[in-house]
C-alpha cells in the first residue's frame, strides 16, 4: 500500500465518522430541546412535575411496553391531555383500536401537535410531539382508519385523560 492510498483511507474514515457523528446528533436532538415552547421548565422541574416514566417517554423520547397503559382500554367519551403541560391532544371520537398495545388515533385537536422526523431506527419516521411543551407523544404512520387513512400512535405515558 503506498503512502497516497493510506492518507486517502485515513481520510475517508474520518469523513465518514464526521457523518455518522453529524447523522447521530441529529438524530438524537429532541423537538423538546430544540425550540422554545409555551410551556418550558428546567430539567430539574420536569423531573418533579413527572412520574419517572412520563419524564423518560416526553423528555428523553423512550416508548413504554406495548399493551401496559391503561388508556389503551379507555373508551369513555372525553378528551386525552399532554401528561406535561395539560393541552389538549385528542378527542376520545378519534380513538381507535389498531391491535398494536398503544393508544392509537386518526386525527389530533387543531394545533394539538407538532411533527418532527426521527431517524432512531435507522429510517425517517415521523415523531409526534405536544405542541405547547416539546413533550414525545409517539409516531404516526400512515396505515390508518378512513378518514385520514393516519396512525398517531401515542404512549400512554405521555397522556392523560379526561372525561366528559
Amino acid at each position: 500500500m503506498t503512502r497516497y492510498e493510506t492518507t486517502r483511507r485515513t481520510a475517508l474514515t474520518w469523513l465518514g465518522a464526521g457523518s455518522a457523528a453529524t447523522f447521530l446528533a441529529a438524530c438524537g436532538s429532541s423537538p423538546a430541546s430544540a425550540k422554545t415552547y409555551k410551556v418550558n421548565y428546567s430539567d430539574a422541574e420536569w423531573k418533579k412535575r413527572l412520574t419517572p416514566s412520563q419524564y423518560e417517554v416526553l423528555r428523553h423520547e423512550a416508548t413504554e411496553r406495548p399493551f401496559t397503559s391503561p388508556l389503551n382500554d379507555e373508551h369513555r367519551k372525553g378528551t386525552f391531555l399532554c401528561a406535561g403541560c395539560k393541552n389538549e391532544l385528542y378527542s376520545s371520537a378519534t380513538k381507535f383500536d389498531s391491535g398494536t398495545g398503544w393508544p392509537s388515533f386518526w386525527q389530533p385537536l387543531a394545533g394539538a401537535i407538532g411533527t418532527s422526523t426521527d431517524f432512531k431506527l435507522g429510517y425517517p419516521r415521523t415523531e409526534v410531539h405536544c405542541a405547547d411543551c416539546g413533550g414525545h407523544l409517539g409516531h404516526v404512520f400512515k396505515d390508518g382508519p378512513k378518514p385520514t387513512g393516519l396512525r398517531y400512535c401515542m404512549n400512554g405515558d405521555a397522556m392523560l385523560f379526561r372525561a366528559a
